[in-house]
């Protein structure tokens, strides 16, 4: 190559051309883009000196209008120092100011007769509403905006943090208040009006005018305090000596000293690690002085995008050949690129990948087909064997879930033997024993000798219950079978009377339980008669009295007949612990117990709730009864 460009004589013009051009092409560069720089940022700073002066012109305004309207009502209240006209004026300075979140008049110790200790009425805006309350508890008199006005005996303004927010008139208590002392026509002092808004409104009303995207305000007290910044951890917590490194940061540290002095300037400052210019002036009638500073990326982001431009254009020509070499080569690799790609995922396991068809019909091509083809069977293979696979796991769910219901079916089967064997045979070996006595007595006397009238009698009455008891469970059981089932599907109606049925469960249940007390009302005129089944109807009710006396106190049941509506109703209530919450879903499963280890079944209820359906009726648990249970069964009239 360097033999070929020195027997080449253009080649070696070339080489000068551009050894003297390039140089001076540089250096103009340079100089123009250090003047563009310089244009630049003096505009910037005209440009937010413009935008600060306006902001200021903003809350000039805003300040005048808190000014005016506190020397307007304080007139007023130094005239008229009466409650009612004190919480009038406080109302009226938030009402007629948008700009105004508050106001509050506050007095000395001994100035208003009624309120001799201390009165403050105050207003505040609260969303869309006003709202003025009346406060004698809070000791303001050491508060900022009270005591300075006092001493000074003259209007200020002061920006103040109330932690409490006891106003509650902004967040975090942020407040700048105009307050203004009261004197009446003796120069005695009354006390202090005071018109306050939020620092936060304050803050959007200088966010409103932005010179730059990025550019923001900030505003510092006399001491250097934040009072003013969009982070909002600065706020009245650190000064801006605190937060600036005096080795590192001595810049911010000037533009402090500066601006609690009440200067007027601009100052290019490292913030946040950034170069950013700073404009700032004072408040008109405070101590306050704010600040615009706008970040030299927003400042010189045109120029940084000329650079961006002429650079790429400087080498452009040299970038040329290699570009379209780069995009000649990368156009007939990147299918390679792709197929790579997508094989590497089929290799490591993702079916999920699609191999495109081309009309290429090169090398490339055909491999890409063939990569193509490839996929698309092992896709066909492996679907087949996910298909077969998915089929055999149903198969052997739908199994386990069938073994389940065996052994579930098996359990409930072994429980059910169980408990109706205890059951029977509880009543049957009484009987048998009872009946074992007397059909055995003693040589050397009768029966009637060795046992009283009394004794003979409780042990036929014993074995009569419990024949009654074993009676009752078969027929219990023979009703929740299929044959039962279908019996009562098919009942046969007539004409019953309810008071005779009801004469029926009732001496029923004084059969089996002679020691207990029933309280009957029977609220139906004699005779009355309803067209349903007499069987169902008696033992639902003995069912339900038969329920009571085994789970109640025994103390307080009672069965009651009335007519409601279109209904005849039949309500069985009792005293006691009742039916727990829990156990409300189980009730009415037939053979389900609250208490596994307790006599019966566990078929009264369901096979009562089946007859009320058989009849057309329903039945339920009244959950508002709490001293016990009270069960509902009702039937139609018709």
């Amino acid at each position: 190559m360097i033999h070929k460009i020195r027997k080449s004589f253009s080649a070696k013009v070339i080489i000068w051309v551009l050894l003297i051009a390039v140089p001076v092409f540089l250096l103009s560069i340079g100089v123009l883009f250090h003047q563009s720089r310089k244009l630049i940022r003096a505009e910037a700073v005209e440009r937010a000196s413009v935008v600060l002066g306006t902001a200021m012109h903003r809350i000039n305004r805003y300040l005048i209008t808190a000014e005016t309207a506190t020397h307007t009502y304080a007139w007023l209240a130094e005239q008229s120092m009466q409650p009612d006209s004190l919480k009038t004026y406080a109302e009226r300075v938030v009402m007629l100011n948008p700009f105004v979140d508050g106001c509050a008049i506050s007095t000395e110790p001994g100035i208003l007769s009624q309120y001799p200790e201390r009165f403050m009425a105050y207003t505040l805006k609260d969303s869309d509403s006003i709202k003025t309350i009346v406060d004698t508890n809070v000791n303001y008199f050491n508060r900022k905006w009270y005591r300075l006005p006092r001493l000074q005996q003259k209007p200020c303004w002061v920006v103040y943090y109330d932690e409490t927010n006891s106003l509650n008139l902004a967040d975090d208590g942020m407040m700048a208040t105009y307050s203004k002392p009261l004197y009446n026509s003796d120069q005695r002092f009354l006390g202090v009006i005071s018109t306050e808004f939020s620092l936060l409104h304050l803050s959007k009303i200088m966010a409103e005018v932005k010179p730059y995207p990025h550019s923001y305000y900030v505003m510092i007290d006399e001491q250097g305090r934040y009072v003013g910044h969009p982070d909002s951890t600065r706020l009245f917590n650190k000064t801006i000596f605190a937060v600036a490194d005096p080795q590192k940061q001595a810049d911010i540290i000037a533009l402090g000293y500066e601006m609690t002095k009440g200067r007027h300037g601009n100052m290019s400052v490292m913030v946040n690690g950034q170069r950013s210019l700073v404009c700032y002036m004072p408040v008109p009638e405070t101590t306050w002085s704010l600040a615009i500073v706008c970040p030299d990326s927003d400042i010189l982001m045109g120029y940084n995008r000329l650079t961006y431009i002429v650079i790429p254009l400087i080498i452009i020509g040299l970038l040329l050949i290699i570009i379209n070499c780069y995009k000649a080569v990368t156009v007939s690799i990147n299918p390679l690129h792709l197929l790579m790609a997508k094989t590497k995922a089929i290799a490591d396991g993702n079916m999920l990948v699609d191999i495109q068809h081309t009309q290429r019909t090169d090398v490339i091509g055909v491999l890409q087909n063939s990569f193509a083809t490839m996929l698309e069977s092992l896709n066909y293979y492996i679907d087949s064997v996910r298909k077969a696979s998915d089929q055999n796991k149903r198969y052997n769910q739908e199994l386990e879930h069938t073994t389940q219901l065996v052994i579930e079916s098996e359990k409930q089967k072994t429980a059910f033997i169980q408990n109706v064997t205890h059951q029977i045979r509880t009543p049957l070996n009484i009987v048998m024993g009872f009946a074992q006595v007397l059909s055995s007595p003693t040589d050397d006397a009768s029966l009637s000798e060795e046992l009283s009238k009394e004794e003979l009698k409780n042990i036929a009455g014993t074995m009569n219950h419990n024949t009654k008891q074993l009676v009752r469970m078969v027929l219990m059981l023979f009703d929740s079978s299929e044959t039962g089932q279908a019996e009562s599907g098919s009942l046969e109606m007539a004409d019953v009377d309810i008071a005779d049925a009801m004469k029926e469960a009732l001496d029923y249940t004084y059969n089996l339980y002679p020691d207990i007390k029933i309280d009957y009302h029977f609220n139906l005129p004699d005779g009355f008669t309803v067209r349903t089944h007499r069987r169902s109807v008696v033992y639902s009710v003995q069912e339900l009295l038969h329920n009571s006396i085994k789970y109640s106190d025994k103390q307080d049941i009672s069965l009651t007949v009335e007519q409601t509506g279109e209904k005849l109703r039949f309500t069985v209530q009792d005293t006691g612990c009742g039916i727990d919450t829990a156990e409300l879903d189980n009730m009415f499963k037939f053979f389900a117990k609250v208490d596994g280890f307790s006599e019966g079944l566990g078929l009264g209820l369901p096979l009562t709730m089946r007859h009320a359906q058989n009849l057309g009726g329903n039945f339920r648990l009244d959950t508002t009864y709490q001293e016990g249970c009270r069960f509902i069964f009702e039937i139609p009239l018709a």
